[in-house]
């Protein structure tokens, strides 16, 4: 579908054409309708073509080396992805899906070359974008590397099962056990003392059924907290098991880098003893 010039206008990078550069350039680039939950591009794609959003909604994503699925970004209206591929001529690094029906201005190098040869100034806006990328994934890199499983227990939780914390973690407190001895103490020797007029005398039956409802209570709440901790420990250990693993590859590329610095070592050895033992030989 050929773009109105009046969309492009709408684009940052695009809004310093006059009339006259914009029409050019709308007649170069193409208006793309995606339905809802239709795939753009996907990883490997060839990477000859960049999209800018003009409505609807655009998730970017990435597979991790788990298999997992990452979000990497969800572009805003005019703004770009796809770009870093469409300029270094590359199959795409990310996949991008539309969650709703979504337009977009597709543009390839050829566009980008011309709308720099006519206006040298939108160059320094085509770096503010790939800035910006460069940036997310910097994010994206250090969110991933530095989550705190607390943090994302905490976030996760519910109002339920904060109480439940906090019920368990002062159960299991020296204030809750000497308090709670203090009152049974307290309860006891005025039930003892008041003799036949005692609300609950001996055996203290009263105080036998209110234990057992405590206890009753209790346990399922403290049984909620430490499926939490439970939790909190498995995220723990997933996240040890990543840091353990980007440090073995590191450590492999290292030993691979010191390898082939050995190797380079060897090399000039040998020249420089063949340059020796043929300057004698002369």
């Amino acid at each position: 579908m050929t773009c109105n010039p009046e969309v492009l206008k709408n684009v940052s990078l695009f809004a310093l054409l006059d009339d006259d550069e914009a029409a050019v350039l709308a007649g170069q680039v193409e208006l793309k309708t995606f339905a809802s939950r239709e795939r753009i591009y996907k990883i490997g794609d060839p990477g000859g073509l960049a999209y800018v959003m003009v409505s609807g909604r655009v998730r970017v994503t990435t597979v991790d080396e788990d298999q997992q699925e990452v979000i990497v970004d969800e572009p805003a209206e005019g703004e770009f992805f796809g770009f870093a591929s469409m300029l270094e001529q590359t199959p795409h690094q990310t996949a991008a899906i539309a969650l709703e029906e979504t337009t977009c201005i597709e543009v390839s190098q050829d566009d980008i070359a011309v709308l720099i040869q006519r206006k040298p100034h939108a160059g320094m806006d085509l770096l503010r974008t790939l800035g910006r990328q460069f940036h997310a994934s910097q994010e994206l890199v250090r969110v991933r590397a530095n989550r705190n499983p607390n943090e994302v227990i905490e976030k996760e939780a519910t109002v339920g099962e904060r109480v439940a914390d906090e019920v368990a973690r002062f159960g299991g407190s020296w204030a809750f056990i000497i308090s709670f001895g203090i009152l049974l103490v307290v309860y006891t020797t005025i039930n003892v003392a008041l003799n036949k007029h005692a609300w609950d005398p001996y055996p203290f039956i009263l105080l036998n059924l209110f234990l057992s409802m405590l206890a009753a209570i209790q346990a399922p709440v403290i049984m909620m907290s430490q499926n939490r901790q439970d939790t909190k420990d498995r995220l723990r250990g997933e996240l040890d098991y990543d840091v353990n693993r980007r440090a073995e590859s590191e450590i492999q590329n290292l030993a691979r880098k010191l390898n082939m610095l050995d190797e380079k070592i060897d090399d000039v050895g040998s020249l420089l003893r063949k340059r020796s033992f043929d300057g004698a030989a002369s």
